[in-house]
């Protein structure tokens, strides 16, 4: 598993939100629903993403942003112009005197706005909850990165705007698949500009010995790794290792491995029903006493506390 598939086993979209927001100039909406992720794809028109810290960034055709919460922004045709909506958790949407916008917006399938025939066209998606494993690509992603059409071409522009006004049953699960794409599409092109800030640990995938012991730790971590059956994997010295592993991803081998164990562990708890047995025989723990007490030592709750806390 590499990086951007690690991504995926995070906030893998599950019935994500998703619109095509229509505007006539002006307009402007304040972003305030503390998403850990939301993708801005600009498909007619231009929009300017305006983050409360930070420099306005402009879209045009062709262009994608990336917003990473939960910090809130405003989204809207020019940097003055005053919100005429407020989109809150669980995209509730709020004038912004606080009164419901009771649906007054809709102009349609996933379709949102003040005109369907508006001349800013822009795709959203929005992943509404994180998962633990994706935690060490997240947080190392500015609040707001932007793709210009001059370095990318999105190819799945054309479907999701066919796709995205379809209503057809299992068309929540095309949707999240495409958005997923999208994703993982626009953070590899991201990741691989020259002046990209790529964490420690993306870019030690590349090389020889280190990108190779940790791709045996991501594809199969409940195998009982030592140090000395990685280095030997590697085809280099104990000593060796550590001291390279340590240089290129900022921690030594047992300790990556002990927390892409419990970031594992931690998304399972989310998403699955799974004993806390089970888990821990998944992620490589001899027991739930084991993953229990190493869970609490890095999360400062129980598994269990962990799952009830995430479920409410």
């Amino acid at each position: 598993m590499d990086a951007l598939a690690g991504l995926l086993e995070g906030p893998r979209a599950r019935g994500a939100f998703m619109i095509r927001a229509c505007f006539e100039p002006p307009w402007a909406i304040r972003i305030e629903d503390r998403a850990p992720l939301t993708v801005m794809l600009m498909v007619r028109g231009a929009a300017c993403i305006l983050p409360d810290a930070g420099e306005p960034v402009r879209l045009t055709p062709g262009d994608l942003a990336i917003a990473r919460g939960p910090d809130p922004y405003t989204c809207a045709d020019a940097p003055g112009t005053a919100p005429q909506a407020l989109i809150l958790p669980g995209q509730e949407c709020r004038y912004p005197d606080g009164r419901s916008l009771n649906g007054s917006m809709d102009l349609g399938v996933r379709t949102w706005g003040d005109r369907l025939d508006g001349s800013a066209v822009m795709l959203i998606g929005t992943y509404p909850m994180q998962g633990e494993i994706s935690g060490r690509l997240l947080d190392a992603l500015p609040p707001l990165i932007t793709l210009t059409s001059d370095v990318w071409q999105c190819p799945l522009t054309p479907l999701l705007m066919e796709e995205i006004v379809r209503d057809e049953p299992g068309q929540e699960v095309v949707l999240d698949r495409l958005l997923d794409l999208l994703v993982i599409a626009a953070l590899r092109a991201w990741f691989s500009r020259p002046d990209a800030e790529a964490p420690a640990w993306y870019r030690a995938l590349a090389d020889p010995v280190v990108g190779r012991v940790l791709r045996l730790v991501q594809d199969d971590p409940a195998h009982p790794w030592t140090v000395a059956s990685l280095a030997a994997k590697a085809g280099v010295s104990r000593a060796a290792l550590a001291r390279r592993f340590t240089d290129l991803v900022g921690e030594p081998p047992m300790s990556y491995l002990t927390g892409w164990r419990l970031a594992l562990a931690a998304d399972r708890l989310r998403t699955t029903d799974d004993t806390i047995a089970a888990i821990a025989r998944h992620v490589g723990y001899g027991s739930a006493f084991a993953l229990s007490s190493a869970f609490k030592r890095v999360y400062g709750v129980s598994p269990q506390d962990h799952r009830t806390r995430v479920a409410s």
